[in-house]
C-alpha cells in the first residue's frame, strides 16, 4: 500500500476523491491500519504507556495481545460509500475486530453509538459537506474521540506506507453484528438531558419551521426530533441522494440557503433550519429569511447553557467573533479561545471540562455523560425552547447582538502550505504593533479592528477573516490586509 496518496490525510480526517484517491483498496488498507492502532493501543494502555495514542510509538511489533475489541462502523448516502465500508467492515474482521454496523447515519448519530453503548471506536464513511465526487473517513477511538493528525491519523498513513499491519486473523476473525434504532434512541436520550423530560413539546411553542437536510444524514435526525415535538416542519431535501440534485452540502455557501430562505419568505414560517451533508453543521435563518451570523448563534447558545451552568467553561474558535466573548463575559462564564477544527476544539473542551463548544463553521458540541461532541437535538430543543420563551419574532431575538461588522472567511489560493506560512509571517511582521496571538495562524487586534489569517488544514488555501466596529472600517480594513496578503 505505499503508494496509497498521502494526501488524503487530512487534520481531522482522511478525504478524498473517488476513486483516485480514495477507493476499495485505500479503504482496506485504512480498516488494517486502524485495527493496528487500536491493537497497539489498547495494549499500550494496558501496560501504563502512550504507545500507540498519539505519540508516534505504534507498530504491529507492539501488538501482542488482545482483548476483543468491538467497533462501530456507518456511512453516509454518497454513492461510494457502501463500497468503502464494506471494504472497512472486511478489513476490521479480517484483524481480528468485531464490528457493529450501525446503518446509514449522520456523523453525530455515529458518534453517539460509539460513545453511548460503549464501543472501543468507530469509522464513519463520509466526506462531510464536500461534494459528490469526494468521500472519506471520520475516526474515533473511544467515548467518540477523533483521532487528528496529532493523535492517530499520521501514524494510520505511516502504518500504511510501512505495510506494519498486524498479522490478518492474529486474533482470531471478528464477528459481525448489527446495531439498529440508533437514532430513535439517540434522540430520545439527547432530548431527555436537554430536559425535554416525558412531555418535551409541552415547553415549546407550535413553531413553523422550514427544515433543509441538503439531501443528506440530517434529515433522519430532524424527522425524529419534529416527531418529539408540536412544530409543524416544511420538509425540504429530506431523501438522501449522494448527488444532492438540490443544492450543495455546504451550508456556509450562500447560494445552498437561498431555497430555504426562499421557503421561509414563502410559507411564513417562524424559522429555518438547514444541515449539511452529514449532518453535523447546522445553521439557522430567520422569520425575514436571514441567515443567523454563526458567532450571535454560539454566543446565545453559550448563554443557554450559562443559566444551567453558572460559570461554566466555554469554548469558541480562533476566528473572528467578538460578540461571542461579549456574550459569555456578561453572563458570567469562563471563555476559552481553540484552534479551529472540530477534532481541536473537542480535545480542548475535555481538557478543561467545558460545557459548550462553539466553531464559526457551524459545528456545535455539548458535554454529554458519555462524550463531548455534536448533538443536533439538544442543540435546536434548547434552541426553541429559548426562543420559545422570548415571545417575539426571531429576528428580534437576535438583532441586539448585531454590534460588529464582519468580512466573512475570505479564502485564497496558494501554491501551498509553505507559501500561506510565508505570507503570515510577512503580515506578523507588518503588524507587529498590533495585538498579537499565534493560537492558528495570526490573529491581530487593534482597538477598531481585528483579524485572523490561518492556512487551511484541509485545501491549499490561505483563509482570512476581519472584523471591526463599523462597516466602513471593515470595507477599509479588510481591502488593505487583503492586498497585502497578496502581495507578501
Amino acid at each position: 500500500m505505499r503508494n496509497i496518496d498521502q494526501n488524503i490525510f487530512k487534520s481531522y480526517d482522511i478525504r478524498g476523491i473517488y476513486p483516485g484517491q480514495i477507493n476499495e483498496e485505500a479503504a482496506y488498507g485504512i480498516g488494517r491500519a486502524y485495527a493496528t492502532w487500536l491493537l497497539a493501543a489498547e495494549n499500550a494502555a494496558e501496560a501504563g504507556t502512550e504507545a500507540g495514542m498519539g505519540d508516534g510509538i505504534v507498530s504491529a511489533s507492539t501488538v501482542e495481545k488482545a482483548e476483543k475489541l468491538r467497533v462501530a462502523v456507518g456511512s453516509d448516502m454518497r454513492t461510494s460509500s457502501p463500497a468503502l465500508k464494506t471494504k472497512i467492515i472486511s478489513a476490521l474482521l479480517d484483524s481480528g475486530i468485531d464490528v457493529d454496523d450501525i446503518g446509514m447515519v449522520s456523523t453525530p448519530s455515529f458518534y453517539f453509538a460509539t460513545a453511548f453503548y460503549g464501543y472501543s471506536g468507530g469509522i464513519q464513511v463520509s466526506a462531510s459537506h464536500n461534494p459528490k465526487e469526494w468521500n472519506g473517513f471520520k475516526i474515533v477511538k473511544s467515548h467518540a474521540i477523533p483521532l487528528s493528525a496529532k493523535t492517530g491519523i499520521f501514524e494510520i498513513r505511516d502504518i500504511i506506507l510501512n505495510e506494519d499491519f498486524s498479522p490478518v486473523a492474529k486474533h482470531g476473525w471478528g464477528v459481525l453484528g448489527k446495531k439498529e434504532n440508533v437514532v430513535m434512541e439517540e434522540i430520545k436520550e439527547q432530548i431527555d438531558f436537554a430536559g425535554g423530560g416525558r412531555f418535551p413539546g409541552s415547553a415549546i411553542k407550535k413553531f413553523k419551521i422550514a427544515a433543509d437536510a441538503s439531501s443528506g444524514m440530517g434529515a433522519a435526525d430532524m424527522d425524529a426530533i419534529f416527531s418529539n415535538l408540536n412544530c409543524e416542519a416544511v420538509k425540504l431535501n429530506f431523501r438522501p441522494d449522494g448527488n444532492f440534485p438540490a443544492h450543495g452540502a455546504d451550508p456556509m455557501i450562500a447560494e445552498n440557503t437561498a431555497q430555504l430562505r426562499g421557503a421561509v419568505l414563502e410559507g411564513k414560517c417562524d424559522l429555518g433550519i438547514i444541515a449539511d451533508g452529514d449532518g453535523d453543521r447546522y445553521f439557522f435563518c430567520d422569520e425575514k429569511g436571514e441567515m443567523i451570523a454563526q458567532d450571535i448563534l454560539r454566543g446565545v447558545l453559550a448563554e443557554i447553557e450559562l443559566a444551567e451552568n453558572p460559570h461554566a467553561v466555554v469554548a469558541y474558535d480562533i476566528r473572528p467573533g467578538r460578540i461571542t466573548k461579549d456574550i459569555i463575559d456578561s453572563h458570567g462564564g469562563k471563555a476559552i479561545i481553540t484552534p479551529v477544527g472540530h477534532s481541536l476544539i473537542k480535545a480542548e473542551m475535555i481538557e478543561h471540562g467545558a460545557v459548550f463548544g462553539g466553531e464559526s463553521s457551524g459545528h456545535f458540541f455539548y458535554k454529554l455523560p458519555y462524550g463531548t461532541f455534536e448533538a443536533p437535538a439538544v442543540l435546536i430543543y434548547k434552541l426553541l425552547k429559548f426562543l420559545s420563551a422570548q415571545g417575539r419574532p426571531v429576528s428580534e431575538c437576535f438583532a441586539p447582538y448585531k454590534k460588529y461588522f464582519s468580512s466573512g472567511e475570505i479564502n485564497m489560493k496558494v501554491a501551498g502550505m509553505e507559501a500561506s506560512l510565508r505570507k503570515i509571517a510577512a503580515l506578523k511582521e507588518k503588524f507587529a504593533d498590533g495585538k498579537q496571538n499565534l493560537i492558528d495562524g495570526l490573529s491581530v487586534e487593534y482597538p477598531d479592528f481585528w483579524f485572523n489569517l490561518r492556512a487551511s488544514n484541509t485545501e491549499p488555501l490561505i483563509r482570512f477573516t476581519l472584523e471591526a466596529r463599523s462597516p466602513e472600517i471593515m470595507a477599509q480594513k479588510r481591502d488593505e490586509i487583503l492586498e497585502e496578503i497578496r502581495t507578501a
